[in-house]
């Protein structure tokens, strides 16, 4: 047996063996076991659980704090309208009349709007009423579900 300069110094049973096999059952296997995948799949599943609703919660918040801010730009563009034309918009000209100059209005001096006022963050149209019962105009979502009522994020938003 040949030794290189290194090899020389070393105990025998450190020194490299002779040949082209090496012994596989020295070596430590390494993987992970069915149970130990199971267990770490049952945490995972327990976490999703428990932070999915609280993470869709939120979304939802989102949403109607959205519509908020929308009605209240069209509450400004709105009085905007009524300093330049003397009124507000009838319900047939309704939030349009902020950005399309109506017929009838010749004291319109908009557009009060950047662009056409867009649905609510659900898909839904704003409702638009003039007069109200709750004082000049109301501006209406419908909520998540589109119908008048209902509760959680489907409860009509209005300020």
């Amino acid at each position: 047996m040949i030794l290189k300069p290194w090899e020389q110094s070393l105990p025998v049973s450190a020194k490299r063996p002779q040949g082209r096999f090496v012994d596989l059952s020295a070596k430590v296997q390494q993987g992970f076991t069915l149970l130990e995948l199971l267990v770490v799949m049952v945490i995972i599943g327990l976490l999703v659980g428990y932070v999915g609703p609280r993470y869709f919660a939120q979304i939802g918040k989102s949403e109607v704090k959205a519509a908020l801010a929308q009605i209240d730009g069209f509450e400004k563009a709105l009085e905007q309208y009524r300093l330049d034309v003397g009124k507000f918009p009838s319900n047939e000209q309704g939030l349009n009349a902020l950005f399309v100059r109506p017929a009838t209005e010749p004291r319109w001096q908009g557009p009060y709007l950047k662009k056409m006022p867009p649905p609510d963050p659900w898909g839904n149209p704003y409702v638009y009423r003039f007069p109200s019962a709750n004082g000049d105009f109301e501006i209406i979502s419908m909520g998540k579900d589109g119908a008048p009522g209902g509760e959680g994020e489907a409860a009509d938003i209005s300020k």
